[in-house]
């Protein structure tokens, strides 16, 4: 789905229509699957799901310190599409491709036509990571690289497979909650293949993002080697409560997927009206340790350019 007043039409809500940003919506173009949609309230101004995707009038506010690369990926560059922050750790900007464009995403601004690892067959940035020993864990990221095809990523791995350093491969994807079709067989062959333990995480907001044909898909995953995390977003207005945080990590659990990290929003141009502060952010983050089992309990973090690691909060 593409169009935002026609999203806004299968879901009962034309009345909404009059909150859609043109600008927004050109700038940043929405892009949701229709089984994405089919989890969606019908009705519902509210819905937790809708308000991730929906381009509104509130991203046409300039709000001092939301900028275009919020997370220092400018400065980290270290090849054609290769992100260098952490020790150890080479990020792979695959694609700018996605199944869905999240309105909160941290990479909106980020200029894929000029960054993408997989240009020229991968050539550069495998050449960068041979070329640093230091390098013991590449992290595929995006856009999302599910969007490629298996065959495309395969060409990735075989050439990485001749790196004695990489140790370990990590997949970052929301297809399998977005699009859980993408998890078919050729893809579940390719990653059971695969010669590193491999650690996949989903990127699931609200429980409401799971219904059976996901729980199917992350089943294979699992069944494939891979051991999945969840990683979500505090966002104001979609799981800012202790009810939707606690759903959200018991449906992962029951998905067999685990609660990983629960990141402050990046103050990315576009999104101040996703933020939630930090105080309300801890308190949210106590009371849910206050509910839940340890290990359902994410941990509390936000991402700071130029950090050597993730920050808890």
């Amino acid at each position: 789905m593409r169009d935002p007043r026609e999203l806004l039409s299968m879901l009962g809500l034309e009345t909404l229509a009059a909150t859609v940003s043109a600008p927004a919506a050109a700038a940043f173009a929405l892009r949701v699957p229709h089984a994405f949609i089919a989890r969606m309230r019908h009705g519902d101004r509210a819905d937790p799901l809708l308000r991730q995707v929906l381009p509104v009038l509130d991203e046409e506010r300039v709000v001092p310190g939301f900028v275009l690369d919020a997370v220092g990926d400018a400065a980290a560059r270290a090849g054609h599409g290769v992100i260098r922050k952490y020790r150890g750790r080479a990020l792979l900007v695959a694609t700018g491709s996605c199944a869905i464009n999240c309105r909160y995403c941290f990479r909106r601004h980020f200029p894929y036509a000029e960054q993408t690892a997989a240009a020229g067959n991968w050539r550069e940035a495998v050449a960068a990571i041979a070329a640093d020993p230091g390098i013991d864990e590449v992290i595929l990221s995006g856009g999302d690289p599910l969007s490629l095809s298996t065959a495309k990523l395969a060409e990735l791995t075989t050439a990485l497979a001749g790196i004695a350093h990489v140790r370990r491969l990590r997949i970052h994807s929301r297809l399998p909650v977005v699009l859980p079709a993408r998890v078919d067989d050729e893809l579940l062959a390719w990653l059971g293949a695969l010669p590193w333990p491999l650690a996949f995480v989903i990127h699931a907001n609200h429980g409401n993002e799971f219904d059976a044909e996901v729980d199917a898909a992350l089943a294979r995953l699992r069944g494939a080697g891979a051991t999945l995390f969840n990683q979500a977003v505090l966002l104001r207005g979609v799981n800012d409560s202790v009810d939707a945080l606690a759903a959200l990590s018991e449906r992962s659990w029951q998905a067999g997927v685990v609660p990983y990290y629960l990141h402050q929003l990046d103050r990315v141009a576009g999104t101040a009206h996703f933020e939630v502060d930090d105080a309300r952010a801890r308190e949210l983050h106590q009371a849910l340790a206050a509910r839940l089992s340890g290990y359902l309990v994410p941990r509390l973090v936000r991402e700071v350019a130029g950090d050597e690691g993730k920050r808890p909060l």
